[in-house]
């Protein structure tokens, strides 16, 4: 009985491992590369093939089977999801040693060393994942990790509990658990908890403990205007990225006269604008081609990607998509190819491009229809 329940839990483990890790890849949660997990295809099925082969009838071969067609599963379901890159040297290397492998095998008739090249090529083709995890934790932060790692100490208890073990069992079991034992020290081990892949967000906001970004977001520079805001992670296309924030002045209230710094009033209504909240969104510039905008909602004022967001990158937003006025104006020097080199209301941008707005919900409530565009009022900063 407690074997039969050690080989479900290892069997349980790698399975939900890799349900999990597809499910966060389709929520946006990893950042794998195709060719590590083609590469990880073959070198599964082969050591599942050869583990079998080497040790018949094992229980463990079992368990490596089901991990092998699982994982050319997440392979075949990441295909159009995850970024392609051509193989590093390391996973060069492991693509060799693959096919030395196969040669040995069915060449020489070799199970055993056939095998054992394949346990060699393991920890080679987890360098790319280490070094993309200790680069950047968010890049492979699942707890697919963790289940796998269990699963692994599963499958050894499995193995030691026979009658003295031979080398070839017991050599993939344990480079397979410090492999994927190493991956989930360096994410953290605080992420077995599978239910953050299955978590709902909205942009950057969280529900369910999903994965927060491990530092900041954003860091304040300068670019040739002044202070800026840069984009300190990657970002989605419509992930909300920052709350606008700040006290509500009526229009007569707004200084008729301001430059630099003490320009930082939103408008919010035909009749209000949002002042200086003293925090990083007062530093968030305009640009022509922007790559965020500003949305409305009953929850607040929020501005949203229109595009990935890289990290380095400057985050900006359209001012005209707020104003509802024909007497206020601002030179524009922020140097997109296709600058208006005037900021004027919404009503001067040309249809295409407010429609552009219109579409993703990007516009101030009172801009989101033609009618709405009477009773103009001036808007500062």
């Amino acid at each position: 009985m407690t074997f039969d329940l050690w080989f479900l839990l290892a069997v349980g483990f790698s399975f939900s491992g890799y349900a999990v890790y597809l499910a966060g890849l389709r929520r946006q949660l990893v950042r794998p590369n195709r060719a590590s997990w083609l590469i990880w295809s073959a070198a599964t099925g082969l050591e599942a093939l050869t583990y079998a082969a080497v040790n018949p009838g094992a229980p463990q071969g079992w368990v490596f089977a089901v991990s092998a067609v699982a994982c050319i599963a997440v392979t075949i379901g990441i295909w159009r999801r995850s970024s392609w890159a051509p193989p590093s040297h390391a996973e060069t290397l492991c693509i060799g040693a693959c096919m030395a492998a196969l040669v040995v095998w069915l060449a020489f008739r070799d199970a055993f060393w056939a095998h054992m090249l394949v346990v060699a090529a393991v920890p080679v083709s987890f360098w790319p994942t280490w070094a993309s995890a200790w680069r950047d934790r968010n890049n492979e932060r699942s707890p697919a990790w963790g289940l796998w790692t269990f699963g692994d100490l599963a499958t050894l208890l499995i193995t030691v509990r026979g009658v003295r073990p031979e080398f070839s069992e017991l050599a993939y079991v344990v480079v397979e658990f410090l492999c994927h034992a190493s991956v989930w020290f360096i994410i953290g081990l605080a992420t077995i908890n599978p239910i953050r892949s299955f978590g709902v967000r909205r942009g950057r906001l969280f529900v369910l403990d999903r994965y927060k970004p491990s530092g900041n977001l954003f860091r304040v520079g300068e670019n040739h205007l002044g202070k800026a805001v840069f984009a300190a992670a990657h970002f989605d296309e419509g992930d909300v990225l920052i709350e606008f924030t700040g006290r509500r002045f009526r229009a007569d209230q707004v200084p008729s006269l301001m430059r630099g710094e003490s320009d930082r009033f939103v408008q919010v209504t035909p009749d209000h604008y949002m002042g200086p909240s003293g925090r990083i969104d007062d530093l968030v510039n305009h640009s022509c081609a922007p790559n965020a905008g500003l949305r409305f909602t009953d929850d607040g004022v929020h501005l949203v990607a229109v595009r990935a967001i890289v990290p380095g990158e400057e985050v900006t937003w359209d001012y005209s998509t707020t104003l509802k006025e024909s007497n206020w104006h601002m030179i524009c020097q922020c140097r997109a190819t296709d600058c208006r080199r005037v900021i004027g209301n919404f009503d001067s941008l040309d249809a295409d491009r407010q429609e552009f707005f219109r579409a993703r919900n990007l516009v101030a409530p009172y801009l989101r229809r033609k009618d709405d565009l009477a009773h103009p009022r001036r808007r500062a900063g």
